[in-house]
């Protein structure tokens, strides 16, 4: 059985800019929909538009396992994210978010949202979720 076709290979030139995949948008997602935001305003943002590819990508992403024994003798994995937006105002700033559902584009748009939030009230804080 062939597994070549589950392998991702990256293009021949990658360009300067290109995104990592987890990053690019997924058009349904919550990432993908912050993506959307910062393409719809760069227009207008003049000379600041050239931190537009700053704030596509996030300074830090953890992604942990979590395994727990059960009271049946099984052991449940759980996965769990930390997402560090950005970090130039001062220390990434939001909450924790405990959730069955939650997934790395949720936190990785909460976090880049908290980043935008606090910049817009002129709080020392950069933006963080996990």
């Amino acid at each position: 059985m062939d597994n070549t076709s589950a392998i991702t290979r990256l293009p021949a030139s990658p360009t300067a800019h290109a995104l990592p995949s987890y990053l690019q948008a997924d058009h349904l997602g919550p990432w993908g929909i912050f993506l959307q935001q910062v393409d719809r305003v760069t227009p207008y943002l003049g000379d600041l538009a050239r931190w537009v590819e700053t704030l596509k990508r996030p300074k830090r992403i953890l992604i942990v396992d979590v395994p727990i024994h059960l009271d049946n003798g099984t052991v449940a994995h759980f996965e769990g994210y930390r997402v560090q937006h950005n970090t130039s105002r001062g220390p990434g700033k939001g909450g924790v978010r405990f959730h069955q559902d939650v997934t790395l584009s949720e936190v990785m748009a909460l976090s880049a949202w908290m980043s935008i939030k606090n910049a817009a009230v002129n709080v020392p804080y950069g933006g963080a979720k996990g």
